[in-house]
């Protein structure tokens, strides 16, 4: 499984929100480069990176964070946080993205997603799958669709995604453990599929049952930002 810790960005600062609430906000560095290198020497090949600013502005703010990371380290970037253009996947790419997440222009455009599914391959884009009691979440989880999440999930698969996020937004940010009955739902409904899982993780233990489930990866964001989860634990799963 790989671990793939969150670097959320707001003014070019590290930080988390607790249920993707822009008010319940709490900083715990202001250099994520310097965060990126920490979680790079631990061995730690993957970071998922999420511009908040630009999940808002529903284009690319915090650029800057993301080039400098890609180019000062050798993580596998992926990027998210309000890409819901052509000029903005290509902008996060030539930035050093090695992936791109799309969660709300999925369901808002799915014409463009599909597009860039066609252009850059299921290998680089993930869907961003955000469930609210199995219903797709989206606009900063402030508006729930009526697309059941696993359907969501599988009518993309079919189009050439291989690679999802799913959080769930009832768990995030609140470090009460990961949704393992949704997980293992989506991994017997949809075999094949490359699941990562995110939101919940408060302990090892919560990562040693995602393990377990067969989740391809797991997003370990607050867990570790609150002294819950050390870097040496979390390097422990890295092979």
């Amino acid at each position: 499984m790989e671990i793939i810790p969150a670097i959320d960005t707001i003014d070019g600062k590290c930080v988390r929100l607790t249920q993707g609430d822009y008010a319940r906000k709490k900083s715990y560095a202001d250099d994520p480069l310097e965060m990126a290198k920490r979680f790079e020497d631990a061995g730690i090949r993957r970071l998922h990176l999420v511009d908040l600013d630009g999940a808002k502005a529903k284009k690319i703010v915090n650029a800057e964070v993301l080039r400098r990371i890609a180019a000062e380290t050798n993580l596998l970037v992926d990027f998210g946080g309000g890409i819901q253009s052509e000029e903005d996947i290509s902008l996060a790419f030539e930035l050093g993205a090695r992936q791109v997440t799309g969660g709300s222009v999925a369901v808002k455009n799915p014409a463009l997603f599909d597009k860039w599914l066609q252009t850059y391959s299921g290998e680089k884009i993930i869907l961003g799958a955000d469930a609210k009691n199995r219903q797709i979440a989206i606009s900063g989880w402030e508006e729930t669709t009526d697309m059941e999440v696993i359907a969501f999930i599988k009518a993309y698969q079919a189009k050439g995604i291989e690679y999802v996020i799913c959080t769930d937004v009832a768990k995030d940010g609140l470090l009460q453990g990961p949704s393992l009955d949704l997980y293992k739902d989506i991994l017997f409904e949809i075999p094949g599929i490359k699941l990562i899982a995110s939101g919940g993780v408060s302990e090892v233990k919560d990562l040693e049952a995602l393990a377990d489930l067969g989740v391809y990866g797991t997003i370990v964001g607050k867990a570790y930002y609150e002294g819950r989860i050390t870097l040496d634990q979390l390097a422990a799963f890295v092979d």
